[in-house]
């Protein structure tokens, strides 16, 4: 069961890297929340990367600590 929510919330992250690159969906009340609930792991991340990176890293590592919890688990 929890593999089966890491795997959502992975899912749940890519959905909102690809929404980041369409701006027209930006306000759509889905979209706001899909970005609210990735927002809850990535925003600490966001904190403790530097501010000049050319891209946001930050759902990228939260899915690599997915991964790495899964394999342990």
């Amino acid at each position: 069961m929890i593999r089966v929510l890491i795997d959502f919330y992975k899912f749940l992250l890519i959905v909102d890297i690809i929404l980041s690159y369409l701006p027209q969906y930006r306000h759509h009340p889905i979209v706001a929340n899909i970005r609210r609930a990735a927002d809850f792991t990535c925003a600490p991340v966001r904190r403790w990367l530097p501010k000049d990176l050319p891209f946001d890293f930050s759902p990228l590592i939260v899915i690599g600590v997915l991964i790495i919890v899964e394999l342990l688990w």
